[in-house]
């Protein structure tokens, strides 16, 4: 039997849901089990924030940088190492990225190189549009400083929250409930999955209301089709939103299974020289999947060759997001930092880390990796 590094974990509560949008016949962008959803999942983030689901984190990265007002020619500033769908809506508005690398300390991207390239641009008078910070791996951006310099600065906060749904951030605050307006992620891999979908969280109800104006073919309120803009066919489908509540049943408890399964590979693999993710004090990462740092090539079991012997085996494992300046795409595009982000990618692997993952799949992993390594 392969092992997934991260595959859908259903409960059997979303049968129930699903069935009622079914017997309703709500089996259109929108219902009764959509509105639901999004009721769900604002009340799990709590401060009075409103949720619009929508096809895709993707989608809803779209639609947050064109409501905020990024446009052609504007600069966001954004992570570096990150999935090419948190980096692709920046192209959609013909505006320019920026790559900014990782925090050592976080894995998370740097604030304090943001705020000094701000002050700096505030002094050229070439501030971007917008911020886009990752929660890497289930891990939340450092909220307090990116929120007071995006304030002090005058430029939108988007946060991309696609992997952290369930991990949580200083004093308790929830991933996903940070900046102008932050997205989510339900796509199959995630740690709770509508199949595809993803989700628009912001505390501005003229937003939200906008994300589903244009979500739905930009409308206009008329018997007939009237259009003043232009949208997109983005709404989440009422049958998958039925997915997603029985998801949110589980979500507290599939966050923990992978926090422990995290530990497992902590435990047993740091001693053997893998430098595992850090989570800063006060900090609860999903661990969405386990991310850790193996020896140069040269120096022991690098991060291929415990790939490909794990590959030989049916294991999943995958290299650490390929940081957008690095991409054959973006050669040439503005990349500030030191490189610790390549040093991550050219050593950093994610273990198999779904929340169905028996014990004993968890040992065959960790013997497989551990051989290696003693054997260097």
């Amino acid at each position: 039997m392969r092992i997934y590094l991260s595959r859908p974990h259903m409960s059997g509560r979303e049968r129930v849901h699903v069935g009622e949008a079914f017997d309703s016949n709500f089996v259109a962008p929108v219902g009764p089990q959509l509105n639901a959803f999004e009721e769900h999942v604002a009340e799990y983030l709590g401060q009075g924030l409103h949720c619009v689901g929508l096809s895709s984190g993707s989608a809803a990265l779209h639609l947050a940088l064109r409501i905020v007002g990024v446009g052609a020619g504007d600069e966001v500033w954004i992570s570096s190492m990150t999935f090419a769908g948190g980096i692709f809506p920046v192209l959609y508005m013909g505006a320019t990225p920026v790559f900014f690398d990782l925090d050592p300390t976080s894995w998370t991207v740097d604030a304090g190189l943001l705020r000094e390239e701000l002050a700096a641009a505030a002094r050229a008078g070439r501030l971007p549009k917008a911020i886009v910070p990752t929660d890497l791996y289930g891990q939340s951006a450092d909220l307090d400083p990116l929120e007071e310099i995006c304030a002090e600065y005058g430029v939108k906060l988007v946060v991309d929250s696609a992997e952290s749904l369930g991990g949580e951030y200083r004093a308790g605050r929830k991933c996903g409930s940070g900046g102008d307006a932050a997205i989510l992620s339900f796509n199959g891999n995630k740690i709770i999955t509508t199949s595809s979908g993803g989700m628009l969280v912001t505390r501005d109800a003229g937003v939200a209301d906008q994300a589903r104006f244009l979500s739905t073919q930009a409308r206009d309120p008329a018997p007939h089709y009237e259009h003043s803009t232009f949208g997109y066919n983005y709404r989440l489908s009422n049958i998958l939103a039925g997915i997603g509540i029985g998801q949110m049943s589980v979500l507290d408890d599939r966050v923990a299974t992978r926090r422990a399964i995290f530990e497992r590979y902590r435990e047993a693999l740091e001693p053997l020289g893998v430098a595992f993710m850090p989570e800063p004090a006060g900090y609860r990462s999903t661990r969405w999947l386990t991310a850790g740092l193996f020896p140069a090539a040269g120096e022991g079991a690098d991060r291929e060759t415990v790939r490909e012997e794990l590959a030989r085996h049916e294991i999943e494992s995958r290299p650490l997001w390929k940081p957008m300046h690095m991409q054959p795409l973006f050669a040439g595009t503005s990349y500030k930092g030191s490189g610790f982000d390549e040093h991550c990618f050219e050593r950093g692997l994610c273990l198999p880390s779904g929340s169905d993952m028996s014990r004993d799949e968890q040992d065959e992993v960790i013997g497989r990796v551990a051989e290696l390594l003693k054997r260097g």
